[in-house]
C-alpha cells in the first residue's frame, strides 16, 4: 500500500507553564504520515520530559505504509517498546515510588474517511463536529474510576487527594494498557490533541470556541490565547487536525 499522502492540514504548540523549570510535554504534528501525538511526561517524577520525547520519538519513527488497522498495531508495539525502556532505565537506576520516568500519550492516525485514537493516561483527544463537542478519549485516572463506579460525586471525587493520580500510563504502570476507539470522519470535522494543563484552563464552551475559529494554526493560536489568560501552571500542548 502506497504511503498516506499529505492531504491533511495541522498545527501544534507547547510551552512551558508556570509550575516547572522545564516543559515536559511533547507532541508530534506529522500531516504527512497521517500521525500526531501529544505526550505529558509526569509531573513531579524524574525526567519526565526524556520520557514524554521518547514517546514521541517512537512514534515519529513510524512508517506510514499498511492499513490503519495495520499501523494501529505498529503504534501499540511502539509504544509497549517505549514503556519496556523506561522500565529498564528505572530498573537501572534503582529509582522507586515517586522517581519513576513515565508519560501519558495520545495518538491520532487518520486514512481514507477512518481515525483511529490510542491513548494511556488523561491527555485527550476530542473531535468538533457539526458545532458540537466530543471527548472520544476517556481518562485514565482516579477521578474518572471514582466517577465510573459511582462511590462520590463528580465534586466529591474532585476534592479526593489522590484524585489526579493516573491508573494507566507509559513507564508508570505494568502491564501497560492502551485504549484504542475507532471511528469514520466526516467533511468539516476537527480533532485537537491536548495535555491536561491545556483542557483544566479552558472550559468545553471556550474549546468550542477556538476549534470553530478557523484553520489548524487559528485554533491553535486562540486556544493559546484564551488558556494564557488563566494562571496556566501546567504546560501547555496542543494539535489540532484537520482531515
Amino acid at each position: 500500500m502506497n504511503p498516506v499522502l499529505p492531504t491533511w492540514r495541522s498545527a501544534g504548540r507547547t510551552q512551558r507553564g508556570q509550575a516547572r523549570p522545564r516543559n515536559e510535554d511533547a507532541l508530534l504534528d506529522c500531516p504527512q504520515r497521517g500521525c500526531w501525538a501529544v505526550a505529558d511526561g509526569m509531573g513531579g517524577h524524574r525526567h519526565g520530559d526524556v520520557a514524554s520525547q521518547w514517546v514521541v520519538a517512537s512514534l515519529a519513527s513510524l512508517s506510514a505504509r499498511g492499513s490503519l488497522d495495520q499501523r494501529v498495531s505498529a503504534v501499540r508495539q511502539s509504544l509497549q517498546g517505549v514503556d519496556q525502556r523506561l522500565a529498564d532505565a528505572r530498573r537501572r537506576s534503582g529509582a522507586t515510588g515517586s522517581s519513576m520516568m513515565g508519560s501519558t500519550v495520545v495518538a491520532l492516525l487518520l486514512e481514507n474517511g477512518r481515525a483511529a485514537c490510542v491513548w494511556a493516561g488523561d491527555s485527550r483527544c476530542y473531535l468538533w463536529r457539526e458545532r458540537s463537542l466530543y471527548q472520544l478519549s476517556r481518562d485514565h485516572s482516579l477521578l474518572q474510576r471514582l466517577m465510573d463506579e459511582r462511590r462520590l460525586t463528580a465534586t466529591q471525587a474532585r476534592a479526593h487527594p489522590e484524585a489526579k493520580a493516573l491508573t494507566r500510563a507509559i513507564g508508570a504502570h505494568s502491564p501497560l494498557r492502551l485504549e484504542v476507539l475507532e471511528l469514520s470522519t466526516r467533511p468539516g470535522d476537527v480533532f485537537l490533541l491536548c495535555s491536561d494543563g491545556l483542557y483544566q484552563a479552558l472550559s468545553p464552551v471556550e474549546l468550542g470556541l477556538a476549534l470553530s475559529a478557523g484553520g489548524p494554526q487559528q485554533v491553535v493560536e486562540r486556544l493559546f490565547a484564551s488558556a494564557l489568560h488563566t494562571p496556566a501552571r501546567d504546560d501547555l500542548t496542543a494539535v489540532v487536525v484537520q482531515p
